[in-house]
């Protein structure tokens, strides 16, 4: 009886964590992707089990009473990774990348909406203290109670090998369609997906794995495939680059011909006469470094297809700029009624009908680090900070500060949030906010308008200025309780057929509207209002809501991969002709645009969104590699390619759905490799 009780204590003790973590991951799973049983199911599973053959075996190595406390260590941590990431999707819609620990003081700083959101999971997170439990309560009876063999020790090793190795073989042996499981295992950071089909631990292990030793992508070497964009004629062919160049006009492709260094010369200078680029002789680049990676990048960039030149070129050359980064802004948010001023921006200016404001692993941040520099941001790091290292040439504040512009840059909350003091002086700005000289009335959220009042007289008068703000007034929780502005502006949107949260949302945008109103009013009484430009855009969609509020809004229930990002982007000035634009577009395309608004030299080639102005293609891509142009979408998620309305398969060929493909893999490649390797720095200095 005593054998036979040892070995159930054995066997007991051997198979808790496997099938705790198997345990773990699938109520993760359900509560937030609502599904259990996909292919992601198998992966989880083979992964799992070497984990957690891998934990028991670190719980066997001492006496049975080192041992249960070391299990029980183990499992509170492996409970508290699954809490802490369900709450924190809860709030920002996004998983923790490991990087963000660094900010967790600045994460609690909302510890009103961990409470919220701690209140909202409570079933899920009573659910996955299950495991912690069980072993609390049967630990000393049942688990560990003698030490392991070594010759048990070795069978589960072998046991753990065996199956980590089926897996990774099984992973590897998965590569054919787009983002392929292989390709998520290997060669991106995708955490959507990655977590629905590997599990959270795999994918967090994954993550630790990339953060400190890469990852090779799939244009790593130097076969790697390169797509050339030829706006005239859609997307080009995928082709090998070469090493020298190849002879076209600049007209076609801008590779330059290299009869002679005066031929050369008189080719780029009619390209960029025609093209928004800038004088770089990629070839001389080329030639003189010594970095592969750096060579490589060059070698990609040389055959991007830069933006022509337009109407709208200089339309707004040595004007003021004022650019607006607005927290939870949506086009929901704009009434005729509850914010006539952001209404009346909207409808006079440029009205783009298609916009999109995708959401990136550190909300805030990436929605304004991609708004700011067109660049898309690294997963599983905070990339505008990290960008505070970096030379960065393009951004609005650096290109208009070289012009003889003031440049100044507010925040109404905490001037080391987000580490802005890092990236916004970095990008040519004169930053102030709560703490560094900007004194705000203390308050949760902070008021834009108030914001404005204290900040406009620093720059109004002193023209040429280019000021940007990051606002604060439209920040979740969406309640009356405990958010100031939805309580200041209360009495407006009660009578409104909503939901409390719905009602709470927009009377904090309310603040965002009497804010643009003061500053209007202020422009138009210094004569300066048909002489500047204003461009507003959301960081992300208003996360705040649930899925269900949204719809409210919409009046209809809102498609969760596409349409929920729908986002606004005001441009204005006073005078401007009302114009359309329905081709679809993104937060990725601001800087390019309003560049060429400006009048500015840029490179259109070394960034990664579009003048949407231009005649450039559209492309819009999603934190999940889904994408959209004017002719199809792909859903990354289902797998699912949707023609646009009036294609067909035969004007929408394979052929182009793979050089989309290939495109938006690019995109993402190179806008880290950029952050990675301070590439700017290489090309200008």
């Amino acid at each position: 009886m005593d054998k036979k009780i040892a070995r159930l204590q054995h066997c007991g003790s051997t198979l808790f964590f496997p099938i705790s973590i198997i345990y773990l991951e699938l109520v993760f799973k359900f509560v937030v992707f609502k599904e259990l049983f996909n292919i992601g199911f198998i992966y989880m599973v083979l992964f799992s089990i070497p984990a957690g053959i891998l934990l028991y075996l670190v719980c066997s190595l001492f006496n049975s009473r080192v041992n249960r406390i070391i299990s029980v260590v183990l499992t509170l941590f492996l409970t508290f990774i699954y809490i802490v990431q369900i709450v924190y999707y809860q709030i920002f819609s996004t998983f923790l990348a490991l990087f963000s620990l660094n900010g967790t003081d600045q994460v609690l700083q909302f510890w009103k909406e961990v409470l919220i959101a701690v209140k909202n999971k409570a079933g899920a997170i009573l659910f996955l203290l299950i495991p912690i439990l069980f072993l609390i309560i049967f630990s000393r009876s049942l688990f560990l109670a003698r030490k392991t063999t070594g010759k048990l020790k070795a069978i589960l090793a072998v046991v753990m090998v065996c199956f980590q190795v089926a897996a990774t073989i099984l992973v590897s042996l998965s590569n054919t369609g787009e983002l392929s499981t292989s390709f998520l295992y290997s060669r991106a950071i995708i955490p959507d997906l990655a977590v629905n089909r590997f599990g959270m631990l795999t994918t967090s292990r994954l993550d630790v794995k990339h953060l400190v030793f890469g990852f090779t992508s799939s244009d790593d070497d130097e076969k790697e495939q390169m797509t050339a964009v030829d706006d005239n004629k859609g997307m080009g062919t995928l082709h090998q680059p070469s090493k020298q160049s190849q002879e076209s006009t600049a007209k076609t492709q801008l590779d330059k011909s290299k009869d002679s260094s005066s031929d050369e010369v008189n080719s780029v200078q009619e390209a960029s006469n025609e093209y928004n680029i800038m004088n770089l002789d990629f070839d001389k680049l080329i030639a003189g470094e010594s970095d592969s990676t750096i060579a490589s990048m060059h070698r990609y960039f040389n055959t991007v297809k830069p933006t022509k030149k337009n109407k709208y070129t200089g339309m707004f050359k040595g004007k003021n700029l004022i650019m607006i980064t607005a927290e939870g802004f949506s086009p929901y948010a704009v009434d005729k009624d509850l914010t006539p001023t952001l209404y009346k921006m909207s409808q006079e200016g440029f009205r783009f009908t298609d916009f999109y404001t995708p959401i990136w692993g550190v909300s805030t941040s990436d929605g304004e680090y991609v708004a700011c520099n067109s660049l898309i941001p690294k997963p599983g790091i905070w990339s505008f900070y990290v960008s505070g290292r970096n030379y960065m040439p393009f951004c609005m504040g650096n290109q208009l500060k070289k012009l003889g512009y003031g440049t100044r840059a507010y925040h109404d909350h905490s001037y080391t949030y987000y580490h802005r003091d890092v990236s916004h002086s970095n990008m040519g700005y004169s930053f102030k906010a709560v703490g560094n000289g900007l004194e705000m009335t203390k308050s949760w959220p902070e008021s834009d308008l108030e914001m404005i009042q204290k900040t406009a007289d620093d720059y109004i008068g002193k023209t040429p200025f280019h000021t940007y703000y990051m606002t604060v007034s439209g920040h979740l929780m969406y309640t009356f309780n405990g958010n100031a502005m939805a309580e200041k502006n209360r009495e407006l949107v009660k009578n409104l057929p909503y939901s409390r949260a719905v009602k709470a949302y927009l009377a904090c945008n309310i603040e965002l509207d009497r804010a643009m109103g003061e500053l209007i009013a202020r422009l138009e009484k210094s004569g300066l209002a048909e002489d500047t430009l204003i461009a507003i855009s959301p960081d992300h969609y208003p996360y705040g809501l649930t899925n269900s509020e949204i719809s409210e809004l919409a009046g209809h229930p809102v498609e969760t991969n596409f349409e929920l990002y729908k986002g606004i982007f005001i441009l204005w000035s006073k005078g401007i002709k009302s114009e359309e634009i329905s081709k679809p577009c993104a937060s990725l395309d601001i800087l390019p645009t309003i560049s060429n608004l400006m009048g500015v030299e840029y490179d259109s080639r070394l960034l990664m969104g579009r003048d949407i102005l231009s005649d450039a293609s559209p492309l819009v891509v999603f934190s999940n590699w889904s994408w959209l142009t004017d002719k199809a979408r792909y859903n990354s998620k289902n797998g699912k390619f949707i023609l646009a309305e009036g294609e067909t398969k035969e004007s929408v060929s394979k052929q182009y759905r793979d050089e989309i493909s290939q495109r938006v893999n690019n995109m993402f490649s190179y806008s880290a490799k950029i952050l990675d390797t301070n590439y700017y720095n290489k090309v200008f200095k």
